[in-house]
């Protein structure tokens, strides 16, 4: 399992390499190609539309065909596109091959989820899921930190060079390292019609869909984190490129410290009991952000630490909400977890902006990180209503690897 992880891992840390390595540089990049702040974040709206979208069509993909297939396929997209953001002339350009970025990338994070559901189940799936976060939460520690020392020595053309060099990598790790794990008996091929068909099924799910909605509301919250942080710590703080890193990858160490300790914590409580307290408990946390930003008290460690407070929530509410999205779709797995990411990061994608349009500031932050959390409560009482949920079989089920 460990090794699974890890390879597994790779693949997914290609997304949050991608969306946050760059992140140091966004006010520089605001300046050589001559745009707006607003601007600027909506190439990480982009990779996010990307993302949401290419999962819709490679999910059901990796149903009919495998998963090795649209995973090695989105990889390479992923490098091509890198690299042409090196000749990218204009900002329009950047967010066109950033939209490619994200489609490319669906494909390491969509088929990621969709390999542990063929191979396990219940508190084995969550478990799974918390060592893959582990694994991925490595990228969003280290990869603003990356990007502000690659900046040192280069232009923010070069941060994806090294995205580039980095898929590249993981693609030739995925040819040599990873087996398939659908096989061709348990592939559903239905074309247009069966795909269609299929996510009507899952819209269907009462509870599914109120799932993948507090899924997609909580890494709301997260991304209003990603996409205004460099412009409150660098503008309204006055941070420099690596003081930020440093300080937003700390904030990474408490959602993976919560991903962490989620697998102690499934040993005794259920899956939706920590799904509910992770909400609660972030929503909780985005009130003392929102007051605290609105005051000025604590000054910038009067934001710093509710936002950390609100990463540890959600790293508790996170591989809960998928895992129990998932588990009672096993025969169509690429197409729940694809409706699943399309959900998270549409939503990502559609309140990234927000932050610049309410003035790229801690009280922007703070309004739309508690605005989601609200949300996110009110669906999971109003329509998951955890408390109806069946606790989830602790034992795995192994499909084959």
């Amino acid at each position: 399992m460990a090794r699974l992880a890890l390879v597994l891992g790779a693949f997914v840390a290609l997304g949050p390499l991608t969306i946050d390595m760059y992140l140091p540089a966004l006010p520089a990049l605001r300046d050589d190609l001559g745009t707006t702040s607003a601007t600027v974040q909506l190439t990480l709206t982009g990779t996010l539309l990307g993302l949401a979208l290419g999962q819709l069509v490679i999910g059901p993909l990796s149903d009919a065909v495998g998963r090795r297939g649209p995973l090695l396929a989105g990889t390479a997209l992923h490098v091509v596109a890198s690299a042409l953001v090196l000749v990218a002339p204009d900002i329009g350009t950047l967010g066109v091959l950033r939209v490619l970025q994200g489609v490319g990338t669906a494909a390491t994070s969509v088929v990621a989820l969709a390999i542990v559901r063929d191979l396990f189940e219940g508190r084995a799936g969550a478990t799974m899921l918390s060592r893959l976060f582990l694994v991925m939460g490595v990228a969003p520690v280290l990869a603003p930190t990356l990007g502000g020392e690659v900046l040192r020595f280069t232009s923010w053309r070069g941060v994806f060079a090294v995205l580039a060099v980095y898929g590249l990598l993981v693609m030739l790790l995925g040819l040599f390292g990873l087996k398939e794990t659908l096989p061709a008996e348990r592939r559903r091929s239905g074309g247009v019609v069966g795909t269609l068909r299929t996510y009507g099924g899952l819209f269907g799910d009462r509870t599914y869909v109120g799932l993948i909605v507090v899924a997609g509301l909580t890494m709301a919250a997260l991304f209003t984190y990603v996409s205004g942080a460099s412009f409150v710590y660098q503008r309204q703080y006055g941070l420099d490129e690596q003081e930020f890193g440093l300080l937003f990858g700390a904030g990474a160490v408490w959602l993976i410290g919560a991903t962490q300790l989620n697998p102690v914590l499934l040993r005794r409580w259920s899956p939706a009991g920590i799904l509910v307290t992770g909400t609660v408990a972030g929503t909780v946390a985005g009130a003392v952000l929102l007051l605290l930003a609105l005051t000025g008290a604590g000054g910038i460690w009067g934001v710093v630490l509710p936002l950390w407070a609100v990463l540890f929530a959600a790293g508790l509410a996170l591989p809960n909400a998928p895992a129990l999205a998932l588990a009672d779709h096993g025969d169509s797995a690429g197409s729940a977890a694809a409706l699943l990411g399309a959900v998270q990061f549409g939503v990502g994608a559609a309140v990234s902006p927000l932050v610049g349009l309410l003035g790229n500031d801690a009280v922007a932050m703070g309004a739309v990180v508690l605005v989601s959390m609200l949300l996110a409560v009110a669906v999971l009482v109003s329509v998951v209503r955890p408390w109806l949920l069946v606790d989830v079989d602790a034992d795995p089920v192994v499909a084959g690897h």
